[in-house]
């Protein structure tokens, strides 16, 4: 039996990280990680806590004037979370990946035609996002396909009713300290971390 779903604002906690700091490097360092997880993530979980908690606030007492900040903060916050926790589970340490399960590759050969341009137009995609944002491997139930989408703004450019699979942080904070402004090159090596495993677990939770 399912478990009965809690709508109590403000429970969200940082997700810990399922491998050592120092386990991605050297395409990921300790130092990155510390900063990215300890510091980005935890700053999302906070703040979506605090505005469920100012949310819940506003509806006790009946006053909705502040409700557009409080929207676009439930999105900002509840999509940076959410991002952020799949992005340390669909990464592993270098050379324990695996490769596409069946199920992945084939929708990745039903999808872009193969495995090749598949991981081409994935990295142009997330090397061509303007700004600060991600690149994600969406399921779309609607469409029953895959579909790679920039997000730009992690609450903005998405699908409604995607679900993402693989998702790469190309905000600047989760390459810097090692690759400065060479995101393309921190992308190529971030995709020796994929762990495909996990991939294949998410699409076939998905579909």
């Amino acid at each position: 039996m399912k478990e009965k779903m809690q709508c109590l604002p403000g429970q969200h906690v940082l997700p810990p990280l399922p491998y050592e700091y120092d386990a991605l490097a050297p395409v990921i360092d300790d130092r990155t990680l510390h900063l990215h997880h300890d510091i980005h993530h935890k700053k999302y979980v906070d703040d979506l806590n605090a505005t469920e908690i100012a949310l819940a606030a506003a509806r006790v007492r009946g006053d909705f004037k502040f409700i557009n900040y409080y929207e676009n903060a439930l999105a900002f916050n509840g999509s940076g979370d959410i991002l952020h926790s799949i992005y340390w589970t669909i990464m592993t340490p270098r050379d324990t990946g695996g490769s596409p399960g069946p199920v992945t590759a084939d929708f990745i050969s039903r999808c872009f035609g193969g495995m090749a341009p598949f991981k081409a137009q994935f990295l142009a995609a997330a090397a061509g996002v303007e700004g600060s944002g991600w690149c994600c491997l969406c399921y779309n139930p609607i469409y029953k396909s895959l579909v790679i989408l920039q997000c730009e703004k992690h609450q903005n450019l998405t699908q409604w009713s995607a679900v993402p699979i693989l998702v790469c942080d190309v905000w600047e904070h989760a390459y810097y300290l090692q690759f400065q402004n060479r995101r393309a090159d921190f992308i190529a090596a971030w995709w020796e971390l994929i762990n495909w495993p996990e991939i294949e677990r998410r699409i076939i939770n998905a579909i």
